[in-house]
């Protein structure tokens, strides 16, 4: 099935009670049982399950090509449900240039419950074996990476997890079920800041994960519940709407990205860009291989941050917000927002520069945002 068809027939397309073409929004918080424990449907408290997320969870298990998939609150509440898998005394390694909200959970939280953590360049996959410990049972990656655009080869690291018993997670965020499916490499459980992309209209904040195995959808399932962290229906009705126009999103933004990224490496005031789509991008070939199109995450370096600062208050058409994935193009500055938490002195090592600027772009007309930019970059000369 052709994945434009997926996003609209995938999941529960109808309302099985009403004959609803759209999902309702089942606005409660408890249902009627016919006797005690004779629950219809199966369904007795919205916490642990309501028809409207659980359309939402039969959706991104399809796209994902997987069986199982959960609705939570936000991406975090998806990430910290992924990390209640493991136990005190547990390892895992994970990308060095993480979204720093998921470095801040594991270096100020989990740790407090014996989780440890070793951030490590996964660039070069043969290299991670190096760091697995007894205790590693986890192996989780985002590619690409935020803010850098790191490319990790994920069926290697699926094949390097499942060598040595670990759980292995992938953050998909950044290219959607619509250009990538981890768990057709191989991958265990794949998430989502559903927030961004999938939600696509910066008006939800959502989580979801997907998993095709069978005994962790069960612990997940149980996480899920137990903690509470879930989605409610309202939300749920959202990030649905939102996914069946995924793939025209997608599409208009890969032809505007590529559009700026030629742009940008044209342009004096631009010192690097960075983004898989580049030839000379560090594992653009493995991007290409495993994934069917490009992010709309762009990063490029200009001099220092005031720099950054100058150009900014110069855009038009770029938004200055956190997040990204949305039909609006954003812009931050990474190093004072979203890895502002992340110390200055291991951002600088994993090369998030002052100057770094993040682009997050849209569905505008190409040329409206390709001239917005070479304007607001012509400063600087």
């Amino acid at each position: 099935m052709n994945k434009k068809t997926q996003l609209i027939h995938g999941g529960m397309t109808t309302d099985p009670y009403t004959g609803a073409v759209t999902t309702p929004i089942y606005q409660t918080s408890t249902y009627l049982q016919d006797g005690i424990g004779d629950m219809r449907q199966g369904y007795e408290y919205s916490r642990s399950a309501n028809p409207t997320r659980s359309a939402l969870e039969g959706l991104i298990a399809d796209l994902e090509q997987g069986t199982h998939g959960f609705a939570f609150g936000s991406g975090m509440a998806a990430i910290s449900a992924v990390m209640m898998l493991l136990d005190k005394g547990d390892h895992l390694l994970i990308n060095s240039d993480v979204y720093g909200g998921t470095y801040r959970a594991l270096t100020k939280v989990f740790n407090r419950f014996g989780i440890e953590a070793d951030f490590i360049d996964t660039t070069h996959i043969d290299t991670v074996e190096q760091y697995i410990k007894p205790e590693t049972k986890m192996l989780y990656i985002e590619t690409p990476s935020n803010p850098l655009l790191r490319v990790t080869d994920i069926k290697k690291s699926a094949e390097i997890a499942q060598k040595h018993n670990l759980i292995s997670v992938v953050d998909n965020t950044f290219m959607t079920p619509y250009f990538q499916n981890p768990l057709a490499l191989g991958i265990d459980l794949v998430l989502h800041s559903a927030t961004k992309y999938l939600g696509g209209h910066s008006d939800v904040v959502a989580g979801l994960v997907a998993t095709k195995d069978v005994d962790l959808a069960e612990r997940i399932g149980f996480i899920q519940n137990s903690t509470g962290g879930v989605l409610g229906p309202q939300d749920s009705y959202l990030l649905i709407r939102g996914m069946k126009t995924l793939g025209l999103r997608m599409d208009q933004v890969q032809r505007n990205t590529l559009a700026i990224i030629d742009m940008l490496q044209q342009h004096q005031a631009v010192k690097q860009v960075f983004h898989p789509s580049m030839s000379e991008h560090l594992n653009h070939d493995i991007h290409q291989a495993q994934a069917e199109g490009h992010t709309g995450v762009v990063a490029f370096e200009v001099a220092d941050i005031e720099s950054a600062k100058q150009v900014i208050s110069k855009l038009q058409y770029f938004t200055l917000a956190e997040s990204l994935g949305a039909v609006e193009s954003l812009v931050s500055v990474p190093a004072l927002m979203t890895h502002a938490s992340i110390p200055k002195d291991i951002r600088q090592k994993e090369g998030i520069a002052d100057g770094l600027i993040r682009l997050s772009v849209g569905i505008e007309g190409t040329e409206d945002l390709v001239a917005d930019l070479t304007q607001a970059l012509d400063t600087l000369n």
